[in-house]
């Protein structure tokens, strides 16, 4: 490539010269290329180690004048080719040019002013995601592409100068980390090692210290282990490794693939090794950490933080800490942690400005919200610019989501929308439908009891006034909630601090809990810039008959029946309403069990719009991936939750992993954060606790309950006793302090014994899991997801394949690792597809909600790629049309896509056959349709040069053989005749049938058909030419490949005259055509060979000349065309005789008096066609087949397979994917 010129003070130091001219010197690095020796393997290592750009362009272009000891880089390449090229456009283009000045200073500027205006025109072309990338950058993803074979979709993120231990031996070079490959490379005194990784296959990802192994960081998949070590920065380096195998999970999970955020704003100026890729990941690991600490919706982007100070009113004091501002949010953090939180949405804000500097407050900014809140910030750094960007971010924020005459939106309440209200965020599917229809006919409208109020308010709105303890208690725990809003503020732009947490702790009130959930889930946002959407949806997703709404119907009826509310109709419907909503929104996730557990207890206290919008909250932000198929994330947790046990408890854990019990425990207590385990006025405190804290609580409690019955656990013999131990433990958890009448909770009612045993108080049981392990932090549970995250998620990944094979295996005649083995390529090559093709339609072939043997399917292309690698006929350029047809026989649906039960069938019938199965298959391949019309149509035209007349013509001569098909054929119709007239007669002594018969009928349709031979349909003689075409291809390469053209061209002979013979059959009683030609042939009979003489030598019919054309055309390389004597017979009647045309063919079953025909008549047969009442049987070809030896060999032939993989295996794991194409171009290309 062309390069902005450089001085070079020294040419000649290790390099060669190897071209040169008065103005140019092509020179080759040392080292590089044939010999070098000792020196070339010092320059060598040294390349590596120091990164020089010699190793990826071991060639270049120096420019000098005269006398002159300066020289000037201009051109380098990695290949001899590309440097060739450059060279060579310089001779012509430049030399004679540069001949002309007399200046060497004026020829020196003229080339690099011209060297620079051909890099500024190929920048040009260049996308601009490159143009961010520095030269050096773009460099380093050269050389990894030319040493790793990766095509150009894969990108480079970064590079890294490390060790890579080989054994005890460590081997310094670059590990380059590209968004789907963990590569390493190490050239050290002629000793070469290479090392690529997907990051899909990883296992195991952690960063430790031993003895062995300083500061390293182990990658571990499947079958082995690789250490690093020696990293300049190793907690960039392995926070970046973190989040390229978080990507490759979520691929694996999901399907999604990794898209680059094209809105990232540019850099203010390009930094040396850092790409675009880079700064996009880093940026996405800053607004995820944003997001979660915060709890903003997904599609928020911080735009930037800054250090600061907030003035305080409740504390009176200004606090250390950071400001965020997103697109729609400004945020406030303090230093110190939980001592004051804030959120500000942009959507509340009337007021930014400048107030005044003072020494005292220097550099303040305020912001004042629509209900009268001020917030003053101070010590910023770069006001002015602060300023401006909240400024912009304002004037892009709609005005007209809240309104200032609702009260209530000031307060922090909901305002239900009307039904006319649409405006929804293009960030979320937009429901088609009822958006602006009357109330009257709606399944939701605001003037449903649940719309407004939650439905333990309207059950007890008829209760009489309590005025025990116990509401006393609750109404002095909602005046201190009031005391705290008056202080701290209401509703969204709430001062959160630790007084706010201790709140929580004392528990919720009933009154507040809904308004409070929203508040802390972030779900209140999320709402708000959302209105009519909840009831947009509900519309489109009721009356829908789906998997997830028959799951929903079957479950209504278990959710919390204990609980009034849901006994009866009202309850049920605003359940099912929220349920099939939110399934209608996300159907990745649909509907899961649990889901109406949870769904229930946020009807019981919020309106049922609030209710969907915490489920939202819940199911994509505080537990994620917890309710999809495979319920990964509460997976994720267990193992978190077996870690800590590990950690905090250790004697117990030793135990508790004997018999088995963390893992059976754990999954319902997080799937339903206690509320199925434990009294539900109880759970639902660890509810609260849960929207303000995280999910840090619940690992909390979890450890607390166990804690507290470690000695009688640690006295257990078996996994039941266990588990009846800590099930009456969470009992037997009350709240003593509720005032909603008693909810019988079933699970305590079927497992107490006679002697009940003593109650523990949950607000006890809360304190007791800060006291002891408070200590947990939430950056340090995600440390442990991402660890578990990988270990669970392959482990899925191995249940499936073993699912896949269990299912398949009794269908299949591979053994078990064989199969094993094919599912891993076959789903490798699904992947790959997912990242270097189109990945839209990758994500729509992997649906997780289908069985294990549907969740991975592949297309035409990846089919072929498959084919060519593992099939066993292989037929040179016909290898892609055979693959084509193969796919297209298999899939079944006809949806362009087949699953692995599919393909291994067609690989089945390949390897495993016998001879006849193998030519099913065969001959199937030749018919729709795995035979496309185009490709009868290509057959068709090559037949056109060939045959004479428009009209079939019969042949005037009968051997022994056509009479015996006339006997048989007229035999089976008299046959057919009879049975018929005799079934009639049945039919009427027949008139009524028992209920034995009909049962005897319906069992026989319900049995699977088994097809036969004789099912099978008849070949034209289109379709024939096809067959012969792959046959002679799949013989090319094969040792015995003269034995077998000479077998099969006999073969195709004989079945050429058995479709001659049968042709006459089938037009038995049609009238003889009276052309022209047809009453020469007794005359040309005379010249040419009786037909017995014919039958001998495999010579009969006219249709043979398709096939010598098929056969010829199918040939690698044609010969020369030859000269003939026989070209001076008159050929007026050949349509009836045995045609090849001159030179075309090479075959010794060519007779001597074969009629050889050539291209002069070429003109005068292009109209004519194929004989369509031509046509065989599989049972005549099958025959026919098994007269010759050759042939029988090579069908009989096993294959092995194991080989074939194996090289698959051997191969790079990376291949460049070709644009997809459809069936008709990939037959024309092999046609």
């Amino acid at each position: 490539m062309w390069i902005t010129p450089e001085e070079v003070l020294l040419a000649n130091a290790l390099w060669v010269s190897e071209r040169a001219n008065p103005f140019f010197i092509l020179q080759r690095r040392k080292g590089h290329g044939k010999g070098g020796g000792i020196t070339g393997l010092l320059v060598g290592t040294m390349d590596v180690v120091l990164d020089s750009s010699a190793r990826v362009a071991p060639y270049r272009i120096l420019h000098q004048t005269g006398d002159s000891q300066i020289f000037w880089s201009i051109a380098c390449g990695s290949s001899r080719k590309e440097i060739t090229g450059h060279w060579e456009w310089l001779e012509t283009n430049l030399l004679q040019t540069l001949s002309i000045f007399d200046n060497d200073e004026d020829i020196t500027t003229f080339v690099k002013g011209k060297v620079s205006g051909i890099i500024a025109e190929e920048n040009k072309s260049k996308a601009a995601q490159e143009d961010e990338d520095s030269g050096k950058f773009r460099e380093a993803e050269q050389k990894m592409r030319k040493l790793f074979g990766m095509p150009g979709e894969e990108k480079l993120v970064n590079y890294y100068s490390c060790s890579y231990w080989k054994g005890r031996v460590p081997r310094q070079g670059w590990v380059y980390l590209s968004v789907n490959h963990l590569c390493f490379y190490s050239f050290l005194l002629g000793k070469e090692v290479t090392l690529v990784v997907q990051w899909t296959e990883v296992t195991r990802l952690e960063k430790n210290a031993t003895l062995v192994f300083p500061e390293s960081v182990r990658v571990s998949t499947r079958h082995t282990e690789h250490y690093f070590s020696m990293f300049l920065n190793i907690n960039d380096t392995f926070k970046l490794m973190e989040q390229l195998a978080t990507i490759a999970m979520r691929q694996l999970l999901d399907n999604e693939g990794f898209a680059a955020d094209r809105t990232l704003p540019k850099a203010c100026k390009t930094l040396k090794n850092v790409s675009a890729l880079k700064r996009d990941l880093d940026a996405r690991a800053k607004n995820e950490r944003y997001r979660a600490l915060f709890r903003l919706t997904p599609d928020e982007r911080l735009d930037g933080h800054t250090d600061c100070t907030l003035w305080t009113p409740f504390a009176k004091m200004h606090i250390v800490g950071q400001l965020f501002v997103s697109n729609n949010y400004i945020c406030f953090c303090s230093r110190e942690e939980d001592l004051c939180q804030l959120i500000i949405p942009l959507r509340e804000v009337s007021i930014v400005e400048k107030a005044d500097s003072s020494s005292v407050l220097p550099c303040p900014v305020s912001i004042s919200t629509k209900n009268k809140m001020t917030f003053l910030f101070a010590n910023l750094k770069d006001r002015d610019f602060l300023v401006q960007r909240i400024s912009d971010f304002l004037q892009r924020t709609p005005d007209k989501l809240w309104s200032d005459g609702h009260p209530l939106a000031l307060s922090g309440y909901s305002v239900s929308p009307s039904p006319s209200t649409t405006p929804l965020s293009s960030s979320l599917p937009t429901p088609t439908g009822a958006g602006g229809e009357p109330s009257q006919g709606r399944h939701y409208s605001p003037s449903l009891p649940t719309a407004t109020q939650g439905l333990l308010r309207i059950y007890q709105k008829d209760d009489p006034e309590d005025h025990g303890p116990k509401a006393t208690k609750e109404k002095m725990k909602e005046e201190s909630w009031n005391i705290h809003f008056f202080e701290f503020g209401r509703g969204v732009c709430m001062y959160r601090t630790s007084k706010t947490r201790e709140l929580v702790l004392n528990g919720i009130p009933e009154s507040l809990r809904g308004e409070l959930w929203l508040l802390f889930s972030g779900a209140q946002n999320e709402m708000a810039t959302h209105p009519g959407y909840y009831a947009e949806l509900v519309e489109q997703a009721m009356g829908r008959c789906t998997l997830a709404t028959e799951e929903i119907e079957r479950d209504l009826h278990r959710s919390m029946p204990e609980h009034h509310a849901f006994q009866n109709e009202m309850g049920i419907a605003a359940l099912r309403r929220v349920l099939t909503a939110y399934a209608c929104r996300n159907p990745g996730i649909g509907y899961c069990q649990a889901m109406n557990i949870v769904t229930s207890v946020l009807l019981l206290y919020c309106t049922e719009e609030e209710a969907f919008w915490l489920l939202v909250a819940l199911c994509e932000r505080m537990l994620p991936d917890y309710y999809n198929t495979r319920v990964v994330g509460a997976l994720v947790d267990q193992g978190v939750f077996e870690e800590l046990t590990r950690e905090c408890l250790p004697l117990l854990y030793e135990h508790m992993q004997e018999l088995g019990v963390i893992s059976t425990i754990s999954l319902s207590w997080f799937l339903t954060l206690f509320l199925s385990v434990m009294p539900f006025d109880s759970a639902v405190l660890l509810v609260d606790c849960f929207f303000y804290e995280g999910i840090k609580v619940i690992f909390q409690v979890a450890l607390a309950v166990l804690h507290a019955n470690m000695d009688t656990l640690l006295g257990c013999t078996d996994e039941g006793e266990a588990m009846t131990i800590l099930g009456r433990y969470l009992d037997n958890v009350v709240n003593k302090q509720t005032v909603s009448p008693p909810i019988p909770h079933l699970h305590a009612l079927l497992t107490s014994g006679d002697e009940p045993p003593p109650e523990i108080d949950v607000f006890q049981l809360i304190k007791s899991s800060y006291d002891k392990f408070g200590s947990l932090r939430a950056d340090v549970i995600e440390q442990m997801r991402f660890k578990q995250r990988l270990k669970v998620i392959q482990s899925l990944e191995d249940t499936a394949k073993r699912s896949v094979v269990r299912a398949i295996m009794t269908d299949s005649a591979f053994s078990i690792e064989e199969l094993e083995e094919l599912y891993v390529l076959f789903k490798a090559k699904h992947i790959m597809s997912c990242y270097w093709g189109a990945s839209c339609t990758a994500a729509e072939r992997h649906d997780p909600s289908l069985p294990y043997l549907e969740q991975y399917r592949i297309d035409l292309e990846q089919f072929c790629q498959l084919f060519g690698a593992l099939g066993t006929w292989l037929c040179g350029t016909h290898t892609v049309t055979l693959a084509a047809r193969h796919f297209r026989l298999l899939d079944s649906n006809k949806d362009g896509l087949i699953n692995f039960k599919e393909f291994v069938t067609g690989l089945s019938g390949m390897y495993h056959g016998d001879m006849t199965e193998k030519l099913k298959l065969l001959y199937k391949l030749h018919l729709p349709p795995a035979l496309c019309p185009e490709e009868a149509e290509s057959a068709l035209e090559a037949a056109q040069f060939f045959t004479d007349d428009d009209s079939p013509q019969e042949s005037p001569f009968l051997s022994d053989l056509d009479f015996l098909v006339q006997e048989v054929t007229s035999g089976e119709e008299m046959k057919e005749a009879g049975e018929a007239s005799g079934s009639g007669d049945a039919e009427e002594k027949k008139e009524v049938k028992d209920y034995k018969y009909y049962l005897r009928m319906w069992a026989k349709e319900k049995e699977p058909k088994i097809e036969t031979i004789k099912d099978l349909p008849r070949m034209n003689q289109e379709q024939f030419i096809e067959l012969c075409k792959t046959l002679y291809n799949m013989f090319s390469e094969d040792p015995l490949e003269q034995e077998l053209y000479h077998a099969i061209a006999t073969v195709a002979s004989l079945l050429l005259r058995i479709g001659e013979v049968g042709k006459k059959f089938t037009n038995n009683g049609a009238k003889k055509p009276t052309d022209p030609t047809y009453t020469q042939a007794p005359t040309l009979a005379a010249e040419l060979p009786q037909p017995e003489k014919e039958e001998s030598n495999g010579e009969s019919s006219s249709g043979q000349s398709l096939v010598c054309k098929a056969l010829a055309e199918a040939q690698l390389e044609t010969p020369p065309q030859q000269t003939s004597d026989e070209e001076v017979k008159d050929d007026t009647s050949v349509s009836s005789y045995s045609m090849v045309s001159t030179g075309s063919l090479q075959c010794e079953d060519i007779a001597d008096d074969t009629v050889l025909i050539g291209c002069a008549g070429d003109q005068q047969r292009r109209g004519s066609t194929l004989d369509g009442d031509w046509s065989i049987t599989f049972e005549q070809v099958l025959a026919s087949m098994l007269t010759e030896p050759p042939l029988v060999d090579y069908f009989e032939k096993k294959g092995d397979i194991q080989a074939r993989m194996a090289t698959c295996k051997m191969q790079r794991g990376v291949e460049r994917q070709v644009s997809s194409s459809s069936d008709h171009e990939l037959a024309q290309l092999s046609t």
